[in-house]
């Protein structure tokens, strides 16, 4: 297997202007993504309100190899054809639901999707931090309603044939555009993280999936990256494990790598054999305990036969925008 990593020979440094950060030269990297630096242009502000919740904006930012690239992730979000998931708990819409039998109780029956119109009813529940895109055999089936925060949780049905490919695009949004930052512990430029878990459930109520360590899963953006040496590559692996996740006051010298995004990537027929397993991660860590859109349903998400696992690539700190795959025999 061919090893690609980031060369310390010629290796400069810069420091910003408001804070001890030392940043590595461009040139330093020789790794397949697309880099960027510094904060992207706004080109669509507030595409989601809470009340409670962070501003969700959408920008873009040019690439040192003239790419054009959208932050923190291209998405359907405003796209009318394809469909919100329902809630499954969404407090920035008043529905705080108890139990998945009270939110099921209230499921509108025309919102399940037909893959196959000979197939078996499903029913996926899912939280994600912080956004997801869910297709069954490359056919849209359901978008997370709320983009940043409040935290939310959300139910998606659908008729499909087993065997049938589970395709998922998992963003973790992002305050200042471009370097994965938010506000967070007295820094104004905290690197945020990510996770999601789901669980398929027939009409039988039995788990036939739940996210483990068997789901493949590829990173395309990570960011912030302070020190592009702290980065490699070893065939399709994307390793960011090395580097600070530490943030500061001041992101405008921060980098960001950028993978493009193949166009049949949710399809059944693409191969995503070459892809990394999906990294796990305890609740603990993607720290949970105190959300009611997961804490209400931990009867579902920890079942005690069949405990869902949060997962994520490799890195859910820095990773912004990772894609997930699944065949559910």
């Amino acid at each position: 297997m061919l090893t690609l990593t980031v060369g310390c020979a010629d290796r400069k440094t810069k420091t910003t202007s408001n804070e001890n950060v030392e940043t590595t030269s461009i040139s330093a990297y020789n790794g397949t993504a697309s880099i960027t630096q510094g904060i992207a242009t706004t080109i669509s502000e507030a595409i989601y309100s809470c009340e409670r919740g962070r501003k969700t904006d959408v920008g873009k930012i040019t690439s040192t190899d003239q790419k054009e690239w959208i932050v923190p992730a291209e998405t359907n979000y405003t796209n009318s054809e394809f469909p919100f998931a329902a809630d499954l708990f969404n407090s920035c819409e008043g529905i705080t639901y108890k139990t998945a039998e009270e939110a099921l109780s209230h499921y509108d029956e025309s919102n399940s999707i037909v893959i196959d119109q000979e197939g078996d009813l499903y029913t996926a529940y899912i939280f994600a931090d912080n956004y997801f895109e869910m297709y069954v055999n490359g056919i849209p089936v359901g978008k997370d309603k709320v983009p940043f925060t409040e935290f939310n949780s959300s139910i998606v049905r659908f008729k499909a044939k087993k065997p049938f490919t589970v395709a998922m695009k998992l963003v973790d949004w992002e305050e200042h555009l471009g370097v994965g930052c938010e506000a967070n512990r007295g820094k104004p430029f905290h690197a945020g993280d990510g996770g999601m878990v789901a669980v398929i459930k027939d009409a039988q109520n039995n788990i036939i999936a739940a996210t483990d360590e068997n789901w493949k899963a590829q990173t395309f953006y990570t960011a912030p990256i302070v020190d592009l040496g702290c980065v490699s590559e070893e065939g399709n692996y994307r390793y960011s494990k090395n580097c600070s996740t530490e943030g500061g006051q001041d992101g405008s010298s921060f980098y960001a790598l950028h993978w493009e995004v193949p166009t049949d990537w949710m399809k059944t027929d693409f191969d995503d054999s070459n892809w990394p397993n999906a990294t796990t991660f305890s609740n603990r860590t993607i720290g949970v305990d105190n959300k009611p859109s997961y804490t209400n349903f931990t009867s579902i998400f920890d079942d005690s036969k069949k405990d869902a696992q949060f997962i994520w690539s490799t890195n859910v700190v820095l990773d912004n925008e990772v894609l997930v795959r699944y065949i559910v025999n």
